[in-house]
């Protein structure tokens, strides 16, 4: 178990971010693992595939979870043939040998080095900026967290030989480590980057609304269930490492993921209080859109509007509805101003987005009132 000690104010200091980059070195457990999420399949699919939509036929994977076409994963999580990704064009390509130095970094133990998910420091970091901080660790700090992710196994050799020397070649292996994760960003997560960044989003609307309601206690409620909230500590069950941290005015940080499985804490007791943590609405992410069941709704609305309000249970943009329903965002704010002008949506704005969501009246009228 992981503690964090909240005092006063650092629940006043608990604030959100995004982390592309975490979401980025997430992603490569979900490529060697993926049992760990069945929702991830359709991406996973498209990755080793190469381009193309993570809604589309891609490889097979055996019950084994090993990749028969597209790229071969061992059972170790080591690629062995066909390389990753259609990684070509701009990204250059990822060869066998680039993907087994990605995916050494990936523990059986399912931790991660600390120094690969750095805390963000704004709200909506870039993946270069991220990856700027990562280029700026020291040779110590990434030995240390290395063999700290990966004890009490034995380093992987493509690891284990950089780190046996002196700091030079750690300092080559964290720059090529480097280069490798922004190939890897640019061919397999930046694509998807947009719509991800929408789920997580409205993730953190939610949560806010949750702290607003009934302060920390609800909102780590239903964040998930290894989480509990009591008299001023934030405890996380089920983890490898067991540590008490005292956030002392640093706060906590809350990072929603859409490749998180658990909660994700930092491995290092002296790190600040960050913490990843699965995202509402990933099912909906890779998912095709909703079909209208209700005859008799499409028949007073009109089948387009009746599925625009099937799909408004929880609050969303207008670009993401579009998404999902595969129309145009004009099509979409059309039927939303009609919907919203009779009173069966309502919205609000939230930053750069105006989100919108079905009143109660378009609650009872869908059968959805609680």
């Amino acid at each position: 178990m992981i503690t964090f000690e909240l005092g006063v104010e650092d629940l006043a200091d608990t604030r959100f971010a995004l982390s592309p980059l975490y979401e980025t070195v997430l992603s490569l457990r979900v490529l060697r693992e993926p049992g760990l999420s069945a929702l991830h399949l359709p991406w996973r699919r498209s990755v080793l595939d190469g381009p193309g939509d993570p809604g589309g036929a891609g490889g097979v994977v055996s019950a084994g979870g090993v990749v028969s076409a597209g790229g071969v994963v061992s059972a170790g999580g080591v690629v062995s043939a066909g390389g990753l990704i259609g990684l070509g064009g701009e990204s250059g390509g990822l060869g066998t040998t680039d993907v087994g130095t990605l995916m050494s970094l990936m523990p059986v133990r399912r931790t991660l080095p600390d120094f690969l998910t750095p805390r963000p420091a704004r709200f909506d970091a870039s993946f270069e900026d991220e990856l700027a901080v990562v280029r700026r660790t020291s040779p110590a700090v990434v030995r240390r967290d290395l063999l700290a992710a990966h004890a009490p196994d034995p380093l992987p050799g493509a690891l284990r030989d950089a780190l046996a020397a002196d700091d030079a070649p750690v300092v080559r292996l964290r720059d090529a480590l480097c280069e490798l994760l922004l190939r890897y960003w640019k061919a397999a997560v930046e694509p998807v980057w947009p719509r991800m960044r929408l789920v997580l989003e409205a993730d953190m609307t939610y949560r806010a609304r949750q702290l607003a309601l009934g302060g920390a206690r609800l909102l780590f409620a239903d964040m998930h269930p290894n989480l509990r909230w009591q008299d001023g500590v934030l405890r996380v069950d089920k983890m490898i490492s067991r540590h008490h941290v005292k956030a002392s005015g640093r706060g906590l940080l809350l990072v929603p993921s859409v490749f998180a499985h658990k909660p994700a804490p930092p491995v290092g007791q002296g790190e600040a209080p960050t913490l990843a943590y699965p995202s509402r609405g990933v099912a909906t992410l890779w998912g095709s859109a909703p079909v209208v069941t209700a005859p008799a709704l499409a028949a007073l609305l009109g089948a387009p509007r009746a599925r625009l309000l099937g799909l408004l249970e929880e609050p969303l943009p207008t670009v993401e509805i579009a998404r999902r329903l595969k129309v145009t965002p004009s099509a979409v704010s059309q039927h939303l101003r009609v919907l919203h002008a009779t009173g069966l949506v309502t919205r609000a704005r939230d930053g750069r987005h105006v989100l919108y969501r079905r009143s109660p009246l378009g609650d009872r009228l869908t059968g959805h009132a609680a």
